[in-house]
């Protein structure tokens, strides 16, 4: 996790030629991020997080909800279960069969900012987990490189990732389709849930990221995630 720590240093340095301030609870999570690799996973707290956006790309798109819940000591805690829905500048538009967000029902909700220091707060110590991390994580370090001041530098696993190369290790073929949440899901034999819920997707890749360890024999070091 050396890397983590050199873009963060860079970041630091970036914000002071540019005489700009970072985010104290950015910060915050950084000063607390997990970094050792030998660390057993048991020993780690986890915050597994999805998002539901307008588009696929931030060039064009909004996050629209963020959901979130926390594992520690290897159990799910569904007291720590979030749903946030944000207000959006522009229409959902068709991305509203999808999602099945209404414009209507962002009109009240939280800011990016605020969206991003509750889950900042609710990241404190953990790593973070996505299912393909790459598309939640391109919203997020927009977001925050321009509210808060720096991309989020968090430590990630990934739940898709992890599934590519547990195929690429057997030797299994992979077609199109197969690295989906719901279709991963089903070949460790958990239930089928509604898609394009951020806190049902959130609580669904939990359960994933548990079966994959458990698969791994259950004494594995977050290197090895």
């Amino acid at each position: 996790m050396w890397q983590l720590a050199l873009y963060r240093l860079l970041a630091k340095r970036r914000a002071q030629s540019r005489k700009q301030d970072i985010h104290p609870w950015l910060l915050d999570a950084w000063q607390q991020a997990p970094n050792k690799g030998k660390q057993s996973w048991l020993d780690t707290g986890f915050l597994v997080v999805d998002l539901e956006t307008s588009s696929l790309s931030v060039s064009d798109g909004e996050i629209l909800s963020i959901g979130w819940v926390a594992i520690d000591y290897g159990k799910i805690q569904l007291n720590s279960a979030k749903h946030l829905l944000l207000k959006n500048a522009h229409s959902v538009g068709h991305s509203a069969t999808i999602h099945h967000l209404r414009d209507c029902q962002l009109e009240t909700g939280a800011t990016v900012e605020q969206a991003l220091l509750s889950l900042l707060q609710a990241a404190i110590g953990r790593v973070l987990v996505f299912h393909h991390s790459p598309m939640d994580m391109q919203f997020l370090n927009y977001h925050s490189q321009k509210q808060l001041g720096a991309k989020l530098y968090l430590p990630v696993v990934d739940t898709l990732q992890l599934e590519k190369k547990h195929l690429d290790h057997i030797g299994c073929p992979i077609k199109a389709g197969d690295l989906t949440l719901a279709n991963i899901r089903k070949r460790y034999g958990l239930p089928a849930y509604p898609a394009h819920n951020a806190l049902t997707d959130a609580l669904a890749t939990a359960e994933l990221l548990l079966a994959q360890v458990a698969h791994k024999g259950g004494e594995c070091s977050m290197k090895s995630l």
